[in-house]
């Protein structure tokens, strides 16, 4: 626990390195899956990207947020553990319901402050902002300050990605078919990123599967010209897990000032929406606090 007594709860969404999670006390709270048989799944609790991976040329299952009951219990336990206080993460509000629920929760809990943070965001990336936030905490900047900090995280990160095929995205409702219907044209693969607002948004398109890879690394270069000191997330699915290497030797050489790279399969419930052909990169400026 923290010297100031500030839980940290993250839906899993917002993909935070398992070791992380243990270090430093987050309570997750797991989306849900489900299949057709009626059989439902607690994200990384009871089901895994591999075992989703293997049944998904059967089927593609459904994805739900956490209840308000399974949250309500993760800020009871938090305050029962000795916390006076929370904050909260999810992924893009534009993307999922969750940001709304966890915030009606929170809200009923009046005698349990809690801030809960929509960061636009999703992944890896959504979890570099909770990582960066749980520094901020243990090195002391006062609950109230928090905010405009962890503000200042999200607005320097950024999420990068593109699969083969955008089937998966497109029947999980979170593309548009404009957006849909030109990844089915002349090869092109568009990359997609997360917006101002969190929603999902095409930031370049290429031609054919290398060039979207190329286009990946330089969107991320880009940025970290820009910025300067950097880290970086890697992401990636079971079915590509050697991409990893590819990306970590290029921008290690190509980016000069890299704090660190991160590298994790995609969790369950993100790999229903994406598909098993995933590749993800995320960069997040290193500021001064």
């Amino acid at each position: 626990m923290n010297n100031q007594h500030i839980a940290c709860i993250v839906d899993s969404g917002s993909d935070v390195a398992e070791s992380f999670v243990r270090a430093h006390d987050i309570i997750v709270v797991p989306q849900r899956i489900t299949y057709s048989d009626g059989s439902t799944y607690e994200s990384c609790v009871n089901i895994s990207s591999s075992e989703i991976l293997t049944r998904l040329d059967k089927e593609i299952p459904t994805t739900s947020l956490p209840s308000p009951d399974r949250i309500h219990r993760a800020l009871v336990s938090a305050r029962e553990a000795g916390y006076t206080k929370a904050v909260i993460f999810t992924i893009a509000s534009k993307l999922s319901a969750t940001y709304e629920t966890m915030r009606m929760v929170a809200d009923q809990m009046s005698d349990f402050p809690t801030l809960v943070v929509d960061t636009r965001l999703v992944g890896m990336v959504s979890g570099m902002v909770v990582e960066r936030a749980v520094e901020l905490i243990e090195q002391g900047t006062p609950f109230e300050a928090l905010e405009e900090k962890i503000e200042a995280y999200i607005e320097h990160s950024r999420v990068f990605f593109c699969a083969k095929t955008l089937d998966y995205v497109y029947k999980g409702g979170r593309i548009n078919a404009a957006i849909y219907n030109i990844s089915k044209v002349l090869n092109i693969k568009p990359i997609l990123t997360c917006d101002e607002s969190g929603a999902y948004a095409i930031k370049k398109k290429a031609r054919g599967w290398d060039k979207a890879l190329d286009t990946l690394v330089a969107l991320v270069e880009d940025y970290a010209n820009r910025w300067g000191k950097v880290r970086i997330a890697i992401c990636t699915t079971e079915k590509n897990r050697e991409l990893f290497e590819h990306f970590n030797k290029r921008l290690q050489a190509d980016i000069k000032d890299v704090a660190g790279i991160e590298h994790a399969d995609i969790t369950p419930e993100l790999l229903v929406h994406t598909g098993p052909d995933l590749i993800g990169l995320g960069i997040q400026k290193v500021l001064d606090n």
